[in-house]
């Protein structure tokens, strides 16, 4: 089935598990003796989970509701009564079961009994009804599991006829019963065997991974614990206040919390569960697994000890979150690994590895710079235009306050690479901000500040209606050339700020398609202040306190920014984004706020636009782009597919033939080959089927295919400083105050 359709799902998609350190002090290598050995042949039993909260589950859920309840906290606080817990009902079967491949109809008429409860069981802290929803879903997934795996002792696979699988069930009604379910569930088992077939797999191989994938599917299930239900049930909760509150267990704080720092302490490298066995992904390059020469990608770890003489804990079998908990410490303490080496069997003996954990930052994830060359245009000469790539807006707050001088930042970051780029004597800088999901505010304050002279940023009305101006008091540039940002949907909250105080200050060209249309803050608070307890017991609860407007006035809430040069939409506004949310906050605006108006863009653009239409035209790799957007938008609306074998390997042999016919004409013309042009077939298989090294290479070279909208925002950019340097009225017209503001012409 479509494991992204279902919350507890995550079990089963969440490959990626990140440790870190910085540096190795000390590794040793020793072998196992034989009889302590690890049998993996063996099944684990998971603990039963519990049917009611605990007492600390109890009083966090009170605590919750206080937070949410009361205005001098949330934005905008919704009364916790019965048309609130219909929301929340509604959104936990969302949760749990949004592709309705689980629950019949005949499930749901009783849950309705829940409907208008689930406000008294948060006030009371008695989650009851959450707890007895799930424990019928976790049957309803063993009985669908059982079915599926059953299916494959069939013979039901033929595929000469004319049925599909109808894979997008979000707006469908509830199956009435078992038998429609075993109806759908049939078609999805089929639809994963032909998947497998058309990759030329052997039906007795198809048969043992399907097994092995639906029997995973079960077992990851029966993991789950109570915090799992407990954070669920309450997000539900938060989750009806708006799109952005979420409550976050103990756990499930610190890696967010990690996350936003960059910096974890432990080990560094990405774990990955495949089948009962945690499995190294990828090292992180400093740390002391990279530094040890001991642990490569595919390597397995079966056991984890403490320092020097701790327990060595046999891990097989357990959830791959308990796994890092066990392997991430703090900085200069030990940690003791049986590993077995990618290639060897699983029966074989494994090492013992010892590593010091240090605190490492998670370079791949923060901001990195290139350099392109865009070709002359008549005598013009080639501009050289610098791209800085921002994957979010990073920072690490408790370095910060500590005053520390190596603290994970973003601004810091770019600040860096402009500092670089300039010595390099580029003509101009991209800002990709593809993608970026944004993270603090203050970062994207900050980064602001490089490119103008002091100023408002952002304005930022409370919940009672105050508003305060955030700004730039710095002055200095550090960077006063020409400037544009690349945006697309994935562009939300502090990259929206960025963007949007850009383009009012007339700072740089904005170019891409419209941005995600977050205009909320959230902030995290930690439910342990309270009680004031000296270890994390109740979690902590990110909620919107704020809407934040340009300085112009406008909020980008729901809206987005919209580009001054755009791109083919990739993905419509109805599908993803701020307007997706049904109770999101609506668009509306506030009074302006005075500011520097460097540059005023609208004369120049359509000169720009005449000249980035005619390029693209004649851009293989952009205009190959525009009809793989236009082909996934057409086969996204089908919402299922076709199960007739004919038709499907037609597809796929066209689909084959045009990114040979692709490659072929790079070739030809001098194009930067794809890296992945002759590995992108569907291979039938799950994330954590495939082979470890080989999958996290492939995702590498990722990075290095083609990229046209960069390339082109790069020319777009290169033709205004070419426009503006040729035309000195043009520029006068444009750039005003350009000798405050920035050089953009010579």
């Amino acid at each position: 089935m479509n494991a992204k359709t279902t919350l507890f799902a995550f079990l089963l998609t969440m490959p990626l598990a990140l440790l870190a350190a910085d540096d190795v002090k000390k590794t040793t290598q020793v072998e196992l003796p034989r009889q302590d050995k690890p049998s993996l042949i063996r099944s684990v039993e998971p603990s039963p989970l519990p049917t009611a909260p605990t007492t600390d589950q109890t009083t966090a859920a009170k605590l919750v509701y206080g937070l949410l309840s009361d205005s001098r906290y949330a934005y905008r606080p919704r009364a916790l009564d019965d048309v609130l817990s219909a929301d929340m009902y509604k959104r936990y079967l969302e949760s749990l079961d949004g592709g309705k491949q689980f629950f019949t109809a005949q499930d749901i008429a009783k849950f309705d009994a829940y409907k208008t409860k689930l406000d008294d069981a948060i006030k009371s802290g008695d989650l009851a009804p959450g707890y007895a929803i799930f424990a019928t879903y976790k049957q309803r997934v063993d009985q669908r599991v059982g079915y599926a795996r059953n299916l494959l002792k069939q013979d039901l696979f033929d595929f000469t006829g004319n049925d599909s699988y109808e894979y997008d069930r979000e707006d469908a009604p509830w199956a009435a019963d078992n038998a429609a379910l075993d109806t759908l569930w049939k078609q999805s088992v089929r639809n994963d065997w032909l998947r497998l077939k058309l990759a030329g797999k052997k039906p007795e191989d198809i048969r043992k991974t399907l097994d092995k994938r639906y029997a995973n599917m079960g077992k990851s299930i029966a993991e789950l614990k109570g915090e799992d239900v407990f954070q669920t049930f309450v997000n539900s909760y938060a989750n009806a206040i708006d799109p952005h509150t979420d409550y976050f267990t103990p756990k499930s704080a610190d890696n967010f919390n990690m996350s936003m720092s960059l910096s974890l302490e432990g080990i560094g490298a990405v774990l990955q569960k495949q089948d009962d066995v945690v499995a190294i992904r990828e090292i992180v390059p400093g740390g002391p697994a990279g530094n040890s020469g001991k642990l490569k990608p595919g390597d397995r770890v079966v056991g984890v000890g403490q320092g020097d003489s701790g327990t060595m804990e046999d891990v097989i079998g357990w959830r791959i979150d308990d796994v890092v908990a066990k392997i991430r410490g703090a900085k200069g303490t030990k940690v003791r690994l049986d590993v077995i080496p990618a290639e060897a069997g699983l029966d074989s003996q494994p090492s013992r590895i010892v590593l010091v954990r240090d605190k490492v930052r998670l370079e791949d994830q923060a901001a990195k710079s290139k350099t392109l060359t865009i070709p002359g245009v008549g005598d013009a000469p080639a501009k050289r235009i610098g791209v800085i790539e921002l994957p979010g807006f990073y920072q690490d707050f408790e370095g910060r306050r500590k005053n520390a001088n190596d603290y994970a930042s973003a601004t810091r970051d770019v600040a860096k690479l402009l500092t670089k780029l300039r010595a390099d004597k580029v003509d101009g800088v991209v800002l990709d901000l593809r993608n970026n999901g944004g993270g603090s505010l203050t970062e994207a304050i900050e980064l602001t500040g490089l490119f103008i002279d002091r100023g408002p940023v952002v304005q930022v009305r409370e919940s009672g209606g105050r508003v305060s101006v955030e700004g730039d008091s710095d002055t200095g540039i550090a960077w006063e050339g020409p400037l544009a940002v690349l945006i697309n949907r994935g562009s939300a909250s502090a990259s929206e700020i960025f963007a949007g105080a850009i383009q009012d200050y007339g700072r740089g060209l904005v170019i891409g398609e419209t941005s995600f249309g977050k205009g909320t803050v959230q902030n995290l608070v930690d439910l342990d202040r309270w009680p004031a307890n000296e270890e994390a017991r109740f979690g902590q609860v990110k909620l919107t306190i704020a809407q934040f407007f340009r300085v112009s006035g406008g909020s980008t809430q729901n809206k987005g920014v919209v580009p001054d040069i755009a791109y083919p939409v990739s993905v419509d506004a109805s599908e993803y984004g701020e307007s997706t949310y049904d109770n999101a906050l609506p668009w509306t605006k506030i009074s302006a706020v005075p500011h520097t108006r460097y540059g005023n863009f609208a004369p120049l653009l359509p000169k720009l636009e005449t000249l980035h239409t005619a390029r693209i035209a004649s851009d293989k790799e952009f205009g190959w782009w525009s009809d793989d957007v236009a082909q996934f938008r057409e086969e996204r609306a089908k919402k299922s597919i076709s199960l007739n074998e004919a038709e499907r390997r037609a597809q796929r042999d066209r689909e084959d033939a045009k990114r040979k016919q692709r490659q072929e004409a790079r070739k030809t013309l001098g194009l930067d080959l794809d890296p992945l042009a002759d590995d992108y077939s569907d291979d039938g298989l799950a994330a954590n089927e495939r082979d470890i090294a080989k999958d996290a290479e492939r995702e590498k070279l990722a990075d290095k295919r083609p990229d046209p909208l960069l390339r082109e925002s790069a020319a777009i950019l290169a033709d205004a400083v070419r426009l503006l340097n040729a035309d000195r009225q043009l520029s006068a017209q444009v750039l005003p105050t350009a000798t405050t503001a920035g050089h953009w012409a010579d």
